[in-house]
């Protein structure tokens, strides 16, 4: 695995990268090159677009950074593992926070999903996607998680692929071990959607569409009651450990 150079800043162009290039910036990425970062001419930064790999970039303007040059890649590009984060929206600056770790954590996809007690039913799409990217500019990340428009849970339920694993945490299951009750989901090879429910809890009627879905894992975070944002640092910290790429990684 490349060296990962957390010293020098790192900026998200939503454009073709290779080698001898100029890249001209938007106006906010001048003005945070040279406002925020207090960086000039001649400086050097690393840009990525979540498909090219990661490059080492010069500044150039006169007076303000107003366009980059591509110099050589630093690292290939990489994928995500097929980690899908589906959640029921929360608000504000709780989403923010919940959108942000879930990429910190490898999430590939993001999927809002609306459930009887959601408390939020519109979602800043472009926010939401603004939040992923400071997340992957800041930690390292080459990839670029997907935003999906929010759908009705069970709108969601039909037409997700059934060879699936799907981790439904669950705060009424009955499970002691949840480290014991991933590990028979470790043959699943298809990808993996981890569900994380509202506040308020599943409806009834909801825990019951969910526990006759193919492929499934009812999922205790264990005996304290979490909030939303928290179960979902939890729960995909625990899937990672289990069945993600944290098993067997090297430095």
């Amino acid at each position: 695995m490349p060296q990962i150079d957390f010293r020098a800043p790192r900026l998200f162009v939503d454009i073709p990268l290779h080698g001898d290039q100029t890249v001209a910036l938007e106006r906010n990425q001048s003005n945070y090159l040279g406002n925020v970062l207090r960086l000039s001419a001649g400086e050097t930064i690393l840009v990525f677009n979540g498909r090219d790999g990661e490059w080492q970039a010069s500044i150039a303007g006169r007076k303000r950074p107003d366009s980059l040059n591509i110099i050589a890649q630093t690292r290939p590009q990489d994928r995500l593992p097929d980690l899908a984060y589906v959640f029921a929206p929360l608000k504000h600056a709780r989403l923010d926070y919940m959108v942000q770790k879930a990429v910190e954590m490898g999430a590939s996809s993001l999927r809002p999903v609306l459930t009887r007690f959601t408390q939020v039913s519109r979602v800043n799409g472009e926010r939401m996607r603004a939040n992923v990217i400071e997340a992957a500019e800041q930690c390292g990340i080459l990839g670029i998680a997907a935003v999906a428009e929010p759908v009705p849970l069970d709108g969601y339920l039909s037409r997700r692929a059934a060879e699936r694993l799907l981790v439904f945490c669950d705060e009424a299951a009955d499970v002691t071990n949840p480290l014991q009750a991933l590990r028979p989901g470790a043959t699943a090879a298809t990808g993996i959607d981890v569900l994380i429910g509202p506040e308020g809890g599943f409806a009834e009627e909801e825990r019951a569409l969910l526990l006759r879905q193919p492929q499934i894992v009812r999922l205790s975070l264990g005996p304290r009651v979490l909030r939303a944002d928290t179960a979902g640092v939890a729960a995909l910290a625990l899937v990672q450990a289990v069945l993600g790429d944290w098993r067997g990684a090297g430095p």
